[in-house]
């Protein structure tokens, strides 16, 4: 027997498994191997190639910068441009890191441009400002290298670093193409075409026309304040967004008809850099024109209404009225509103000023200090245009002009009837044991009348013993709040919805009982008109409710909106606002009647119309004396029957109404019945047709003349 064993050969299962082993082994560290790799690679993007990366897809981030639309245009009603926009060439800089480069210091921490950044920007300033001496317009304002610097912004207080910035404005053509030519020598200098603000030089109803100021210097608005938060959204429409330096309404119609007059702005979709710097353009979105405004005011009219007002008041100055002239003086309001219509065809506060002022680079304080008193609308706000002599502004006390209304009133409430006669002794007594009283101007006695009447001659004494005291018989302290509600039914104390920006409602001294003294004496001073100061846009309307027999319509200021092809867009009619019914015609004929007071100026006046004068009294002090300043104050509208058009005049310390208000009234009726016609037949249109015909019968005497000769 051997000692060794012979081996017995491998089997096949055990092969089989020897080979599945070595495969399971090579398969997890295959896995092993490629897990490592992408460990490793993973570690490599994260730290190694991870800033790259980041900035390469920084890098890829686009901004919006607006493009400004050009602005419509403010029209007159016969299309004369009142304010327009024409194309201008301007200055920009884009900033590189050549001006903006930083330094920080490290012991303070404050951080400042490097030395060679603000020595590039001095050097660019100064070339600057060398050139546009040189091409610039001599006339123009001058730009220091400080202001240069300021609107380059380096430290991004105003601008983000991607926005260009604008140097300068209306370039002349020289500038043009001197920059053109050496744009190499200036890195980031660009020309862009604009377009700047003009206002009519003739100065046609600059306060109500408004004007315009940036979009940075706008945010008290809350129009803008609105437009601010919006453009934070993530979502906002592009072409929605304002330029810090794009120019925006502030006031007047400028302000109401933002939206509509700006259009629509474009933008440029530009690429920035991780430092927030431009790179380039991606794509150009262009701007839509804003719409044009067409306003209800006639230029002719207007003029003739501003010049009648600068001349009445020169007149006050230097020609005795009642023993004395009136050098205080100093500012006139009117307005003109048809009747039917509620057109406004002339609004009036003068003096007024050049708006072009407010559309310059920058505004110089002595300039400001010549417009501060008037470059706001006298006829809707208590601001006069530089104010009267003792302070007054433009809003004064009603005074005789309430007498119709006084009248109706006591008519409606049945204290009278228009048959009623009332015995005037000059005087009316109130109040406890009577102990008060209140007298007719100058004291005069005008005997037995009746309602119309007392509007005519202006009784005091009817109004204070007929309305102010029977109004507290009836109704006791409650008779404030009756008279109150006719008062805003009027549009006396309300809005008179025009829309334009600051409209003031009026000064309301008859709900003061204390200042008054008592519930009865604001009803007794209320009734002749010495407890509530209007505009005279809501003497206007007054009036005109009055015409329209206690309809109160809208005053409308435009007549509708055309787009840049000259569609219209928008028309705007007659719009009644409140409908006083109450009235029994025969109370609007007494009133009617009575609106007849004695006025020099319309001696030869060819309609019949309805008028009513005022002289509103206020209170100042002179070295500690009380004196008092007569107001003119003048309502009317005119024909008498189916009037055409009503006006309101305010002359602020001007005395009588009569002899100052009265006369630019006149002025203002034949500048309408010349271009309209207060018969519907405008007066220059029959003068034309008789010169035509004149011209006609001497071409015909002509021809015949010829033939005889040739004969």
């Amino acid at each position: 027997m051997s000692l060794f064993r012979k081996q017995a050969a491998p089997t096949e299962e055990n092969s089989t498994k020897s080979t599945l082993g070595l495969r399971i082994n090579v398969f997890f560290f295959g896995t092993f191997l490629i897990f490592c790799v992408i460990i490793i690679r993973l570690a490599v993007l994260q730290f190694v190639e991870g800033p790259t990366l980041t900035e390469v897809e920084t890098s890829r981030d686009t901004k919006n910068v607006p493009l400004a639309a050009v602005r419509g245009e403010i029209k007159a009603a016969g299309g004369e441009p009142i304010a327009y926009s024409t194309p201008v060439q301007s200055l920009y800089i884009t900033l590189t890191t050549q001006y903006t480069s930083k330094v920080t210091d490290k012991a303070t921490g404050k951080t400042t441009l490097s030395p060679e950044a603000e020595a590039n920007a001095n050097e660019l300033a100064s070339r600057l400002v060398a050139e546009f001496n040189q091409y610039g317009d001599p006339n123009g304002v001058k730009l220091t290298e400080e202001d240069v610097i300021d609107s380059m912004d380096l430290y991004f207080k105003k601008y983000s670093g991607f926005m260009a910035r604008r140097i300068k404005a209306d370039l002349t053509e020289a500038e043009v193409a001197y920059f053109m030519e050496h744009k190499a020598e200036y890195p980031g200098i660009e020309i862009v075409e604009e377009s700047i603000r003009h206002y009519d030089k003739d100065t046609v109803a600059v306060q109500t026309v408004g004007y315009i100021k940036p979009f940075k210097s706008s945010g008290t608005l809350n129009i803008y304040k609105n437009i601010a938060n919006a453009m934070k959204k993530i979502d906002a429409d592009p072409g929605l967004n304002y330029k810090d330096d794009e120019f925006v309404g502030y006031d007047g119609l400028e302000l109401q008809y933002q939206r509509e007059l700006r259009g629509k702005n474009g933008y440029q979709v530009i690429s920035v850099n991780p430092q927030n710097m431009a790179e380039q353009v991606e794509e150009v979105v262009p701007p839509v024109k804003g719409n044009d405004v067409w306003m209800t005011i006639n230029k002719d009219i207007q003029m003739k209404t501003e010049q009648a007002i600068l001349d009445q008041i020169d007149w006050l100055h230097t020609h005795p009225v009642q023993g004395k002239t009136h050098p205080d003086a100093l500012t006139g309001y009117a307005v003109a509103m048809e009747v039917d219509t509620g057109n406004v065809v002339a609004m009036a506060s003068m003096p007024d000023y050049d708006t072009n002022v407010w559309t310059a680079e920058k505004m110089d304080t002595e300039v400001w200090n010549k417009i501060m008193g008037n470059y706001q609308n006298g006829t809707i706000t208590p601001y006069s245009s530089g104010m009267s002599g003792n302070g007054f502004g433009s809003t004064v006390l009603l005074g005789s002009t309430i007498k119709p209304l006084s009248v109706l009133i006591g008519l409606n409430e049945g204290f009278f009837s228009t048959t009623s006669t009332y015995q005037d002794r000059g005087i009316a007594y109130f109040g406890k044991n009577d102990a008060s009283s209140v007298r007719n101007s100058s004291g005069h006695v005008y005997g037995l009348m009746d309602p119309s009447r007392a509007i005519e001659k202006s009784s005091n004494a009817f109004m204070v013993d007929m309305v102010g005291k029977k109004l507290y018989e009836e109704y006791q302290s409650k008779g404030i709040e009756i008279w109150d509600q006719y008062m805003k039914e009027f549009g006396l104390g309300v809005s008179t919805k025009s829309g334009l920006p600051n409209e003031y409602l009026g000064q309301i001294n008859y709900t003061n009982t204390k200042a008054a003294g008592s519930a009865q004496a604001a009803l007794v001073y209320a009734s002749f008109g010495q407890q509530g100061s209007y505009t005279v846009l809501q003497l206007a309307q007054y009036a005109t409710t009055l015409a329209n027999e206690g309809i109160r319509i809208k005053p409308q200021l435009v007549s509708k909106i055309t787009d840049p092809e000259g569609n219209v867009v928008k028309e705007f009619n007659r719009e009644v606002l409140d409908a006083a019914t109450s009235f029994d015609e025969s109370y609007w004929k007494e009133i009617k009647k009575g609106m007849n007071s004695d006025v020099t100026a319309f001696s030869d006046f060819e309609y019949d119309f309805a008028r009513k004068t005022g002289t509103s009294q206020q209170e100042y002090y002179v070295k500690g004396r009380k004196e008092l300043a007569d107001n003119g104050v003048f309502i009317a509208f005119a024909p008498r029957e189916n009037p055409k058009l009503a006006v309101a005049v305010v002359i602020p310390e001007g005395g009588f109404g009569s002899n100052s208000a009265a006369p630019v009234a006149r002025k203002i009726f034949d500048a309408y019945d010349w271009e309209y016609g207060l018969d519907g037949v405008p007066k220059k249109s029959l003068e034309n047709n008789a010169d035509g015909a004149e011209n006609g019968t001497a071409g015909q005497a002509e021809n015949a003349d010829a033939a005889n000769n040739g004969n």
